[in-house]
Formats: C-alpha cells, structure tokens, sequence
C-alpha cells in the first residue's frame, strides 16, 4: 500500500498529489500562493497523463495547457492582481483538471480489471473533478462583475473549493449559493455528475472490492 502511494507509476501517488493541492489551495490566498499551486497543478496532471498512457493528442494539448500555465504562473507571480489575471489563472487550472479525469476514466476502462490501482484510479477522477468545478466557479467569480455568492460575497478559492466539494456529493449545507447564471447551471451540472459518478464507476469498482486477494498478491502468497 505505502509503495503505491509513492511510486511514480501509480494512481496512488497522484491521490497523494491532490492532498498536497487541496492543502495548498485552501491556505494560499496571495499572488506568489496561486503560482504554487498552478506548480503543484502541472506536476499533477503531467503524472496524471503518464499513469493513464494518455494519448498523443491528449498529451499535447496539455503541453500547450501547460505552457501557458507557466506563463500565467510568471505573470501571476510579479504582476498585479487584476480579475483578468486572477480569471486566466483559475481557467488555466480548470482546463488542466478537465483533462485529467477523462484520461483517468479512459484508463480505468481500458484496464477491465478492478484492482487496487482502480480503486485509487476512481479516487482520483472524483477528486479530480471536484477541483475543476473550484476552480471553474472562481474563474466565473473573477470574471462577472456580480458577488458569485451574492450577499455571501464574492468568494475566495477555500470557499469555492468548499462549495464544490458540497455540491459535488450533494451534501447541500446551503450556506453558500451561487447568486445566479452561469454559476447556478454549473452547480446543478456538478451535482448531476457526481451523484451519476458514484451510482456509477465508484460503486462498482468498491463492489469488486477484493483487498485480501491483493494482499496474497503482495506478499507473493497463494489467495
């Protein structure tokens, strides 16, 4: 188990790297704090896209995602922190984290066997997509001119990261809501996907479930 959460060939380090972004995420609210965690972000999906065998195309799309990520990462670092900045900084972090659960899935697919690997592969895809809906609200909060949780406040990326992961498993404490359009359609869309995610892909990787049988095959030992 403690080698499948550091080996670079794992889905178990990835899950490890997405503790490490959240951590950052929720505790860096300055210029130089977005540019780290844009770091961590890159390093992610890059490792995201190793493990998964993703695809040519796949790959350069995110290389050029990635470029700009470091372009926005200089920028953010030493220039000045207008909404048209902030905005390119959380769109360029949405898109990274909407490639990474497809290339994720596809490889989860792919496999056809439910191992342990599959079990932290769906860990990581549901993580992975409530990261992007964060970071999609903040980048619609930077852009609209209107607080995104109205009377709440506009919002700073701990409260969205908050609000996502609420939507996303349809906790609801209703504290946060977003005041109107885009923001309302994405919330409704991140529920339907995260209820259909664990009905679907979650529940029937847990219900092929075998960790005794991995053991036996880590210890060398007959099942």
């Amino acid at each position: 188990m403690i080698r499948a959460l550091v080996s670079p060939d794992s889905f178990g380090s990835i899950l490890v790297l997405l503790m490490v972004t959240y951590a950052l995420a929720v505790t860096a609210n300055t210029g130089w704090g977005h540019s780290l965690v844009l770091v961590v972000q890159v390093t992610t999906v890059g490792l995201v896209l190793r493990v998964s065998q993703a695809r040519r195309s796949v790959r350069l799309l995110a290389g050029v995602a990635v470029v700009l990520a470091g372009v926005v990462a200089v920028a953010s670092l030493f220039g000045t922190d207008s909404d048209g900045l902030e905005a390119l900084v959380f769109g360029t972090s949405a898109f990274l984290y909407l490639i990474a659960p497809v290339a994720v899935l596809r490889a989860l697919v792919l496999s056809g066997d439910v191992d342990r690997e599959t079990v932290f592969g769906a860990l990581d895809a549901y993580i992975l997509i409530g990261l992007f809906f964060a970071f999609a609200y903040r980048m619609v909060g930077a852009i609209q001119s209107s607080p995104f949780f109205g009377s709440a406040g506009d919002g700073k990326l701990p409260q969205d990261l908050f609000f996502s992961f609420t939507t996303l498993t349809t906790t609801g404490y209703g504290n946060l809501v977003p005041a109107g359009n885009p923001g309302q359609t994405m919330a409704v869309l991140e529920m339907l996907v995260g209820q259909l995610f664990l009905v679907t892909a979650v529940a029937k990787v847990i219900n092929a479930w075998h960790p005794k049988r991995w053991r036996a095959l880590d210890e060398g030992t007959p099942e």
